[in-house]
C-alpha cells in the first residue's frame, strides 16, 4: 500500500519559509526560523553534529524522518543546498529533483542519492512513490514546488512549525496557490516549546467530487 504525500516546514508568523535570496540561507533570520529544530538531538544527529535536546519536539522530528521513504524537491532549493550540504546530506533517502537540467544521479553518503527528473512534478512524485515503497513521500520544498503539488492535488497532509519570527519579505509558503481547489481540515496542534507550534492539516481536493 502506497504511503502519503506530505510536506513539513517551518514558517514565520507572517507566512514566509525562506529569505528572498538563496545567499541569505543560514543567515540570521533563517537561523531564528529554524532555531527550534537546530537545538534537537535527532536533527543534530542527521547533520553529524553533537549534543542536542530530547523531548516532544525531538520525537516529532524523528517521526517525520522515519516515515519518509523518499523526497521530492525543486531545483531552486537543490541549488541553494548543494553547496552547503556536507558529503552526507540530512535526507538519508532518495531525493527526486524536478528540473530541466539533464544530470546523472548524484550519490552521497548516508543513503542519499539525488535523481534529476525532467518530466515534471507528477513524474517526480511517481518515481518517489516507487522508491519509498510503503513509506511516505515528503515534498521537501521549496515554496513553489509545494504549491505545484497542492495545485495538482498531490498532497495528502502537511505540518507547519509556526515560529515566533517575522520576516517582512521572502518566500511565502502559499504564494499563488489555487485556493479555490484546496480544502483543509486541521488534524493536529501541538505547542511543546516556546520556539514552535506544530499545526497539522489533511488536504482535500475541492475539484474532486465526493
Amino acid at each position: 500500500m502506497a504511503g502519503k504525500i506530505f510536506f513539513s516546514v517551518s514558517m514565520s508568523l507572517d507566512g514566509f519559509i525562506a529569505p528572498e535570496s538563496p545567499e541569505e540561507l543560514m543567515g540570521k533570520q533563517w537561523m531564528e526560523l529554524q532555531a527550534w529544530a537546530f537545538r534537537l538531538q535527532y536533527f543534530r544527529e542527521s547533520l553529524n553534529l553533537g549534543g542536542g535536546e530530547q523531548g516532544r519536539d525531538d520525537d516529532l522530528v524523528r517521526a517525520t524522518f522515519e516515515r519518509t521513504g523518499a523526497n521530492v524537491m525543486g531545483k531552486r532549493m537543490f541549488d541553494a543546498g548543494e553547496q552547503s550540504w556536507r558529503e552526507e546530506p540530512p535526507f538519508h533517502a532518495p531525493v527526486f529533483i524536478v528540473t530541466h537540467e539533464r544530470r546523472a544521479p548524484w550519490e552521497r553518503l548516508g543513503g542519499t542519492t539525488f535523481h534529476f527528473v525532467n518530466e515534471g512534478v507528477e513524474a517526480a512524485i511517481e518515481q518517489a512513490r516507487e522508491a519509498a515503497g510503503d513509506k511516505d513521500v515528503r515534498v521537501s520544498g521549496g515554496g513553489e514546488m509545494i504549491v505545484q503539488c497542492l495545485d495538482a492535488g498531490l498532497i495528502d497532509e502537511f505540518t507547519i512549525a509556526l515560529a515566533p519570527v517575522l520576516f517582512g519579505k521572502g518566500v511565502r509558503l502559499f504564494e499563488g496557490v489555487d485556493a479555490a481547489r484546496v480544502a483543509l481540515e486541521q488534524i493536529g496542534s501541538e505547542s511543546s516549546s516556546p520556539l514552535a507550534t506544530h499545526l497539522t492539516y489533511a488536504v482535500r481536493d475541492r475539484s474532486v467530487q465526493a
